[in-house]
């Protein structure tokens, strides 16, 4: 199966490329390209096979991202559903720490109510936040910061043999 957004990187640009080889790089079906052809990628010459410059394939494939990418404003995170930016369901968020340095906002969307993430730094957390409130939740205690013996524990029995 091939890949919703093809990675220009993956071009090469001094290459030239047939519309199967180029479908092969990334993936997916030639008509897929066929398609990219008639929306306005350039091809070298109107001769069968049709040859498309890598470089003219790299820069067809990123101008796409580029016009297609929507960034989130300060408060708001991005709904797969709706593919779209939105402000958060009662302006809440929870912030789950992932490294040391960076985490992911996790809130609910106000129109489908599904889940929606936006991966942040602990620096620009401030920045990325708007009118959001995040909480912060606490992860359960490890077994190992327990002062206590679990129910099941053969501790107890260990310390008065």
């Amino acid at each position: 199966m091939g890949k919703r957004h093809p990675n220009y990187r993956h071009v090469k640009v001094h290459r030239n490329y047939t519309v199967e080889e180029a479908a092969n790089l990334f993936g997916i079906h030639k008509n897929t390209v066929r398609e990219w052809l008639k929306s306005g990628l350039p091809v070298l010459d109107d001769k069968r096979p049709r040859l498309i410059l890598g470089q003219e394939l790299a820069a067809f494939l990123q101008a796409r991202r580029i016009k297609n990418k929507q960034t989130c404003q300060p408060g708001q995170m991005y709904c797969v559903r709706y593919r779209a930016p939105k402000m958060a369901a009662g302006g809440m968020a929870d912030y789950l720490p992932h490294t040391e340095k960076l985490g992911m906002l996790k809130a609910i969307c106000p129109d489908c109510l599904s889940m929606m993430n936006r991966r942040v730094s602990v620096a620009k957390l401030e920045q990325v936040r708007g009118e959001l409130v995040i909480t912060f939740p606490q992860g359960l205690d490890q077994v190992s910061n327990r002062l206590q013996p679990t129910v099941n524990s053969d501790l107890e029995r260990e310390m008065n043999s």
